[in-house]
Formats: structure tokens, sequence, C-alpha cells
């Protein structure tokens, strides 16, 4: 088995519990053509697996992911135009799958996350990094921009911060991520990182996973959206057809009777 073949790992953390984990921690964890399709392989996977409720998206070593591979970059400087058009719609593809799974996604941020990797984190839905970790959008300093993750990271971070960072190609701190809403959660060091996830993990546990879904999705609705009467119309019909759909007939039930949900898995 080459390098490559075991750069993306697919774990079972726990149940209903998939971690997705980037496996190269001696080449910092970064990506090329090869471990990006690893990646889009392996959450289509996830997204297809009803037994997953939740996915951790992480890295082995030290560093959650240095951005673009080397060897990747100088490759695609000799392809044509059109290879290079071809290849940048993958890494589109990479993210907007990642942005758009329909569960939730947490993921866990040590060390450096530089170029591409500050994309996968600003498509996560939670993100819990450590007090050491850092981010910098550094295709500047290479003569590129951060084209394909920029819808995302804009979305994290605003315009303001974007137009600073994507040209200045500063390294910002955890603390910094966290202000700018990329990071929502920040801990002293790994341990405490992992210990974190798994308290969200047991949070998001009580929620029902069809409504979980549904939350997500109405994000995607209403955000940068007038409030029009199209979008007042559109949140009235979702939250009828939630409250008379068996996930919500359950939650509905389960609290005024004051009993535990059948989502909610037993305390041990």
């Amino acid at each position: 088995m080459t390098e490559q073949e075991n750069a993306v790992l697919i774990k079972h953390r726990a149940k209903g519990v998939t971690e997705v984990v980037l496996n190269r921690p001696d080449k910092r964890n970064s990506f090329d053509d090869v471990i990006i399709q690893q990646l889009i392989t392996a959450l289509e996977e996830v997204q297809a697996d009803q037994d997953t409720k939740v996915v951790v998206l992480r890295s082995e070593g030290k560093h959650f992911s240095a951005g673009a591979d080397l060897g990747w970059m100088r490759r695609m400087a000799d392809n044509t135009r059109q290879e290079n058009l071809d290849d940048s719609r993958e890494l589109a593809r990479l993210m907007n799958v990642l942005n758009h799974l329909s569960k939730p996604v947490i993921g866990l941020v040590q060390g450096a996350a530089f170029g591409g990797a500050v994309g996968l984190a600003a498509c996560c839905d939670i993100v819990i990094a450590t007090e050491k970790s850092s981010f910098c959008l550094s295709e500047v300093k290479l003569g590129l921009i951060p084209a394909v993750i920029s819808p995302y990271v804009v979305r994290a971070i605003g315009e303001r911060q974007a137009r600073r960072y994507f040209m200045s190609a500063e390294i910002f701190n955890a603390r910094q991520a966290e202000h700018y809403g990329l990071v929502h959660i920040v801990c002293d060091d790994v341990g405490a990182m992992e210990s974190r996830c798994d308290d969200m993990i047991q949070q998001l546990a009580q929620n029902g996973p069809e409504a979980m879904t549904a939350a997500k999705d109405l994000v995607f609705a209403v955000s940068h959206k007038p409030i029009d009467h199209a979008v007042i119309d559109d949140t009235a019909h979702r939250i009828a057809d939630i409250r008379v759909g068996a996930e919500g007939q359950e939650g509905l039930s389960a609290f005024l009777n004051k009993r535990r949900a059948n989502w909610i898995p037993e305390s041990k």
C-alpha cells in the first residue's frame, strides 16, 4: 500500500460518530489531486451511511494541514489551462460536498491550517482548535489566490477580514480565528480539544438528527437573503412540515410527557 492510498482514513469514534482523518503527518497533511478525490469519496461514504449521525474531520500528527502539496503545485504549473480548470473544479467539489453534508460536521484543528485547509475549516459546522493552532491564507505569497475556498471563507470570517488576509497572507492565531468566526471553541491543547469534541458529540446526541439536517438547510435558505415575503413564507412552510413529521411529533410528545425522545441514547 502506498502512502497516498492510506492518506485518508475512515474511523468510528463512537456509536453514530464517524471520523474522516487526514493521515499524512510526515507531509503536514498536505493534499493533492489524489487525496482530494479520497476526501470526496470518504465524505460521500459517510453521507450515505445511515448509522452515521455526526462526522468529525481531523488530522493525525502535529498539524491539521499545510494546504496544497508542493509536488502537486509543481505539476499543475506545467499543465494547460484546461487541466488546471479541471483540477480546480475537483477542489471546489470537495468544498461543496463538505459544506453541504447533511450531518453535523465537527472540525478539529491543531497546529497549522494553511491555504486550502482554511477552506476545510470554514466548511465545517463546528470548529474546535487548540491554543497553538495557526491559520494563513497564504496563496498570494505564491502569486496565486484562494479562489475556490473563498465563498466559504468569506462567509466564515466576513468580507472585511477576508480583504485583509487574502491580500496580506498574514498568519493569525486561534484566538483571532475565534474572534473572526472561523473557530468556535479554543482549547488549551490537543487532549482538551478531544475532550471538548466528546462533549459536543454528547450535546448533538440530544437533538433530532432530521431536525439538525433541516436546521443546517435553514441556515443556507435564509443566509444573505432579504427578509421578504418569499423567505417568510418558506420558513413558515419549513416549521409546519417538521412539526407534522415523525421526528417532530416524537420530540413534541417527549417534551410534553417529560420523557426521553427516542433518538437520545440511554445514559450509561
